[in-house]
Parts: structure tokens; sequence; C-alpha cells
């Protein structure tokens, strides 16, 4: 498992406490009048431990500095998919 992956991992554990496995990998790209936002790879977690949740979207990105950063977003309305509607 790739060491990207196992940090998305600890960012859901530090984040939310919950343990995640990873399921898959989903291409995104965010658009607004007809301009890209933000593309890149969001990763789909199937993860336990939360009365509600059963799975949890991380990704991370990279700030003006340089410094990596996790984001983790469990799958709770109005979250329903990767695509983060």
């Amino acid at each position: 498992m790739s060491s990207y992956i196992n940090n998305l991992k600890g960012a859901i554990r530090r984040l939310h406490g919950l343990e995640a496995v990873h399921v898959r990998t989903v291409p995104l790209t965010e658009q607004f009048e007809g301009k890209i936002l933000w593309q890149g790879e969001v990763e789909t977690f199937n993860v336990s431990g939360h009365p509600q949740a059963s799975r949890c979207f991380a990704w991370a990105y990279e700030d003006d500095d340089g410094k990596q950063h996790y984001t983790a977003i469990l799958e709770l309305p109005p979250v329903n998919s990767s695509g983060l509607q």
C-alpha cells in the first residue's frame, strides 16, 4: 500500500477517530463557469465505528508554501459521493 494512502488513512483517524479501508480512486474535476477550480483524485474509503457514515472521501493538496495538507470528509448529507455534491 502506498504511503499516500496510508497518510490519508492517518488523516481519517486523526480527524474522525475512524479506521479506514481504501476502496477506489476517483478522478475529479471541479469547474465553475467553464473554468477548472480544482482537478485531482479523490480517494474513497470504507470506515467503521461511526454511527451514520460508512464511507469517507479524502485527498491531499499543497498550499502556497509547498506544505502538504490532508482533507477527509465523511459521507453524510449533503456529501453523497466522491464528487462531493
